[in-house]
């Protein structure tokens, strides 16, 4: 019984990753179901609102889900979200109606918000001792975002493949992650915990979060962050509605295929990521935002002779941004964070990034004035001044363990910040939860 246990401490970050991966397959097994929608009668502006209800769930999944964990553990949190993913696909399954696909995106978002805010932290906490024999400092900002990647690009591949090629298009494909999600709430629900600090005091004081304030976060993290899913929105919900005059009765499967090579590029290059990673600079959202860059430049390039081939190079080289610009950021936060704001500070950062889905519905709105080529143009510009700022910053404002030459003082910094926030400074004294 003991090994039992142990095999599921030691392996309890995959479990939680599953759940990630769940809750991801829900939010993104509508994108390229879009040109269905639109198919069936709904207008461009009323599909990119679909979308954009997704992202107005996923904020209080962020901001509220975060916070929630710390006080009464991550494992409810993340229970319920992963169940909520599998009714989100339930209520999308039962329409087309337009209040039903509002009511099913919104909850999906919720469920995604969570999973990331909650999930994420978690990992952290079990991608190290006492759970892992040694931590590789990177390794839980790569698992957390392999695992929601995964679940993006499942989710978009499998709605894709069943809706073209299969019976119930409008159906069919919700019920599937329904049925995914079953075990995965019954995998999460094995996966161990430290115990929740119990933090006094009203919820709303934790929505409070001191090292939002933090000069490296504003300066590097924040501008980075809505490019993040600013990137695959431009690749893989703007596209396929310029493309679909190229593409005829195959708009279901190229919309998929511009997913797939979008998140499988972001899984492909999480190598890369973790070697541009460097703790005295940011030189990885760097890369990042300069990847993003070329893909909308080459995008607005794009716009008038509307190439469906040249669309799939540009969406690897935007999903190769998403990727390193997930981690790097994410790195960032976890620098920056202390063990009580983490899941905070992981929230408010991954809301922020989530401002980048709203592009889509910007774009949408902006194009009965102006062309594509202009708004690309115009895209890239913002991109670049990005670019100037993170660059500008890249070196300044690190926190103090993230400074070369200063290790001892980063311990002494850590063990005293530990201390004041009454939280285990050494992984002998973490409590471990039944598994049970």
């Amino acid at each position: 019984m003991s090994a039992i246990r142990k095999q599921v401490r030691s392996s309890g970050w995959k479990l939680v990753a599953l759940a990630m991966l769940c809750c991801g397959w829900a939010g993104n097994e509508f994108t390229p179901l879009l040109t269905l929608y639109r198919e069936v009668g709904y207008s461009a502006a009323t599909v990119d609102a679909f979308f954009g209800a997704y992202v107005v769930g996923v904020v209080p999944g962020l901001l509220v889900g975060g916070p929630l964990s710390d006080r009464h553990g991550r494992k409810p949190l993340l229970v319920a979200g992963t169940a909520l993913s599998g009714l989100a696909s339930a209520v999308l399954a039962a329409g087309p109606d337009e209040p039903t696909l509002y009511i099913g995106r919104f909850l999906a978002g919720v469920a995604v918000g969570i999973a990331m805010a909650v999930g994420s932290s978690w990992i952290k906490e079990l991608s190290g001792p006492p759970y892992e024999r040694s931590a590789d400092s990177g390794a839980s900002a790569r698992r957390a975002s392999v695992a929601v990647t995964a679940g993006f690009a499942a989710g978009a591949a499998v709605a894709g493949v069943l809706a073209q090629w299969g019976p119930w298009p409008m159906v069919l494909p919700y019920l599937v992650q329904v049925v995914v999600a079953v075990p995965c709430v019954i995998a999460v629900s094995r996966a161990p915990q430290p115990r929740p600090a119990g933090v006094a005091g009203p919820l709303w004081a934790d929505l409070k979060v001191p090292a939002a304030g933090h000069r490296r976060f504003l300066s590097v993290a924040l501008p980075l962050a809505p490019w993040i899913f600013g990137a695959i929105g431009l690749a893989y919900a703007v596209t396929p509605q310029l493309e679909a005059g190229m593409t005829g009765h195959w708009q279901l499967a190229y919309a998929t295929l511009l997913s797939v090579v979008t998140l499988g590029t972001g899984v492909a290059v999480q190598p890369v990521a973790k070697r541009l990673d460097k703790l005295s600079s940011a030189r990885a959202s760097v890369v990042a935002l300069a990847l993003v860059l070329v893909g909308v430049l080459a995008m607005a390039a794009n716009a008038a002779p509307r190439s469906p081939w040249a669309a799939v190079a540009i969406a690897a080289v935007l999903g190769a941004g998403y990727s390193i610009a997930l981690v790097s950021g994410l790195r960032e936060v976890q620098r920056i964070a202390t063990a009580r704001d983490l899941a905070g500070l992981t929230g408010i950062y991954y809301a922020t990034s989530y401002t980048g889905f709203l592009l889509p519905t910007a774009l949408a709105l902006a194009s009965a004035a102006v062309s594509y080529t202009v708004l690309f143009l115009a895209v890239a510009g913002l991109v670049g001044c990005s670019l100037v700022v993170v660059l500008f910053n890249s070196t300044r404002n690190l926190p103090t363990d993230a400074r070369p030459g200063r290790p001892d003082e980063a311990r002494r910094r850590g063990a005293r910040r530990d201390a004041a926030m009454n939280t285990p400074a050494s992984a002998a004294a973490i409590e471990i939860q039944d598994v049970s």
